[in-house]
């Protein structure tokens, strides 16, 4: 049986449940961060085949899961018109690569819920780097869960 990506990703997502296993669990296994190994098994990065046949065996991934998971993807798993402004569009691939990282992580954290866009702080500064200077961004908003009625 050959496997999509997005197939894999929903595997994966269910065996973690099932498994009581955390991102930063599957991180260790992986090797990396759980920033990226959270975006990479929501299809969003590529891992090599020691990465993969790790988190294969413990998440108990069928051989099509594992060999997916080395296949580079089609990055951007947000459905939405694309902005045409260069630096807002920088935000946009951003949040298409990463947004259901995001959401993962912060739904681990915190529960079923969203980060306040209103009750909400940013930060914006420069970081001199001898590579090229980076722009540093810190958001915190406001934890809002959804609730039951």
């Amino acid at each position: 049986y050959v496997m999509n990506r997005n197939e894999v990703t929903e595997l994966i997502i269910l065996q973690k449940q099932l498994k009581n296993l955390t991102w930063p669990q599957l991180a260790q296994a992986v090797g990396q961060s759980k920033e990226w190994t959270t975006a990479a098994l929501l299809g969003q990065m590529t891992l090599n085949a020691e990465q993969a046949k790790s988190v294969g065996d413990l998440l108990d991934l069928p051989v099509a899961a594992i060999a997916q998971l080395q296949i580079v993807p089609y990055k951007g798993s947000l459905p939405t018109t694309v902005p045409t402004d260069p630096l807002i569009y920088r935000f946009y691939e951003l949040i298409s690569v990463y947004g259901s990282t995001f959401k993962a992580l912060i739904n681990e954290e915190f529960g079923d819920g969203i980060m306040s866009a209103i009750d909400f702080d940013m930060d914006l500064s420069r970081k001199e780097d001898p590579k090229g200077d980076r722009v540093k961004i810190t958001m915190t908003g406001k934890f809002l869960p959804y609730k039951s009625y």
